[in-house]
């Protein structure tokens, strides 16, 4: 990833911010870190799980790569989660705002799923770094997919901690979303 600026902003420059092109930005420490073009694999996945949520609840509570969270560090910072299932309260907010940002003031997303890039060596800021963000806000299910290693850690939140499972091949996924009660092999398969 590139740092696409030097300067410190504000998380309010930072909301104001459009440079008129079609990046994509994640805001960290103050800085806006530019995010390269998703992998095919990791765009099948998030595709084969947005279709899988859509059998079942309304696209207006499904983001797909389109939308922020704001998250407390050290200061505000803002994520781009592949893919969110949004409650309807929080549906109903977002699409009253002007901007696809999720703010601290905003009830959390029911559900969060990040896709590790493929040969990615910032498996830190999905496991460790977003992990306590995203714990932080009360995100009450956030998943780690992993193709490198095939396998699918679950983090559940409980009393404001996650609580991990990993899951791997033919076993079945433990989520509080029915539908999503796959297996790790059957997500995975994206694979070429």
């Amino acid at each position: 990833m590139n740092q696409a600026t030097r300067t410190r902003m504000t998380f309010e420059e930072y909301l104001a911010y459009d440079d008129e092109t079609d990046k994509h930005y994640e805001f960290e420490r103050g800085e806006l870190v530019e995010m390269p073009p998703e992998s095919p694999l990791n765009s099948r996945i998030a595709r084969f799980l947005f279709a899988v949520l859509l059998t079942v609840f309304s696209e207006d509570l499904i983001c797909h790569k389109d939308t922020e969270i704001a998250v407390s560090g050290t200061q505000v910072q803002a994520r781009l989660p592949d893919l969110m299932l949004l409650s309807e309260e929080l549906a109903d907010i977002l699409n009253s705002s002007g901007r696809g940002t999720i703010t601290l003031e905003m009830p959390p997303p029911d559900l969060i799923v990040e896709v590790v890039s493929p040969g990615s060596t910032n498996e830190n800021r999905d496991y460790r770094f977003k992990r306590s963000e995203y714990a932080a806000r009360g995100v009450l299910e956030y998943w780690v997919i992993n193709p490198d290693e095939n396998k699918i850690t679950v983090f559940t939140l409980v009393n404001g901690f996650y609580e991990e499972a990993v899951y791997t091949g033919e076993k079945v996924i433990q989520s509080r979303f029915e539908v999503l009660r796959l297996t790790a092999e059957q997500v995975l398969k994206r694979k070429r």
